[in-house]
């Protein structure tokens, strides 16, 4: 699987890029939803003009206090942080259900 990113704009206060990718919502709708929560991010979402024909715009605007590319590696990070997780929850899960035949 391949994906590809568009830098569209990049300023003090604001990040825009294209995610290329065929699943046109999961990690875009991952990385807006996490970048809310960062402090100093004001607004946070992805653009997505048609679902069948164009691919996800992230938006990212901090209050200035914040560089957005910053905070985009900061979410980088987290969502690394909860697929390692998330990694081990399910590998503990199968083994116990492996432990009880199931």
């Amino acid at each position: 699987m391949t994906i590809n990113v568009e830098l569209k704009k990049l300023t003090e206060r604001e990040l825009r890029f294209v995610i290329y990718d065929e699943d046109r919502h999961s990690l875009s709708n991952l990385i807006a939803k996490l970048a809310l929560k960062k402090p100093g991010v004001v607004y946070s979402a992805y653009i997505i003009e048609h679902p069948m024909i164009s691919y996800p715009e992230v938006v990212i605007l901090t209050d200035g206090t914040r560089n957005p590319l910053e905070v985009l590696e900061e979410v980088i990070t987290e969502a690394k942080k909860f697929v390692e997780t998330f990694s081990i929850k399910l590998e503990e899960a199968l083994s116990h259900a492996s432990k009880k035949g199931k």
